[in-house]
């Protein structure tokens, strides 16, 4: 994959960059020189995370900082962007990318726990991070928004009312932002990605003939790469390429929207 070092001078906040798409991301805005803030939960995964970029991307000048983030509580999200301005002077990228792992019920009895929960990694982790973003990025005339979204919620799959709605309500909010700030040279879209985390690692082995089949029915029969394929797209949004993009929202899944994936899992009543 050539690279042209598109982000340069660029800070850029990863939120659950530790592992999965946001750890795929983080790898790739880092090939092309930006500095990334690894925001995760987990330390040992953060860290490790920011060791391999700093060791493997040392060449395109990235820089890679680990700051130990549990996104659900709004004081942490807050002390994130805080610290990362500390560090660098500024935030030019926000990818919302952390939210919670698996968990499936039937709608009818969805716990209120569960739905809460959801919200708070998915809805208000975003909406809390875009908030403390926003002055920085407005007094810089410069930013870029990226949520991870999910075909999941565009298409109301069965058993996930907690991610999809969640979900749906932070591209709505993604959106908004566009709507209302494009005006400060700031954008914001949703990506839908479908690749190999451990989420869908998960999905396999609770419903491996499940998983085969909407694998094997995807117009591009195979499970992308978090960082050469959903990478790639997202460095696209975050750089100055996407100038003249807001408000989208791109589905990286190997054209699986497009007739919808065979979701066929099931729940007893």
């Amino acid at each position: 994959m050539t690279k042209c070092n598109k982000l340069t001078d660029r800070v850029a906040i990863v939120t659950g960059g530790g592992q999965g798409v946001g750890l795929g991301v983080a790898r790739a805005f880092a090939a092309e020189g930006g500095t990334v803030v690894v925001a995760n939960r987990s330390a040992e995964k953060g860290e490790a995370a920011v060791c391999a970029i700093e060791a493997d991307f040392k060449a395109a000048g990235a820089r890679a900082l680990y700051i130990k983030t549990d996104v659900s509580d709004k004081d942490s999200v807050l002390a994130m962007v805080a610290q990362t301005v500390a560090e660098f002077g500024r935030v030019d990228i926000l990818v919302n990318n952390a939210t919670p792992t698996g968990g499936t019920s039937r709608l009818e009895n969805m716990s209120d726990d569960a739905m809460r929960d959801h919200m708070e990694v998915n809805y208000f982790a975003s909406f809390w991070a875009m908030q403390a973003c926003f002055p920085h990025m407005k007094a810089n005339g410069w930013g870029r928004i990226i949520t991870m979204c999910s075909l999941n919620g565009v298409n109301a799959h069965r058993y996930s009312a907690m991610y999809n709605g969640s979900k749906e309500g932070v591209r709505a909010v993604t959106r908004t932002a566009a709507a209302e700030w494009g005006r400060y040279g700031i954008t914001a879209n949703v990506l839908c990605p479908f690749a190999e985390t451990p989420s869908w690692e998960g999905f396999k082995q609770f419903a491996p003939e499940a998983a085969r089949t909407i694998e094997q029915s995807n117009p591009i029969p195979h499970i992308g790469d978090c960082e050469t394929d959903i990478g790639p797209v997202a460095v696209f949004l975050a750089s100055e390429d996407s100038r003249y993009v807001t408000g989208n929202t791109i589905h990286v899944d190997g054209g699986g929207h497009i007739n919808g994936v065979a979701w066929q899992m099931e729940l007893p009543e």
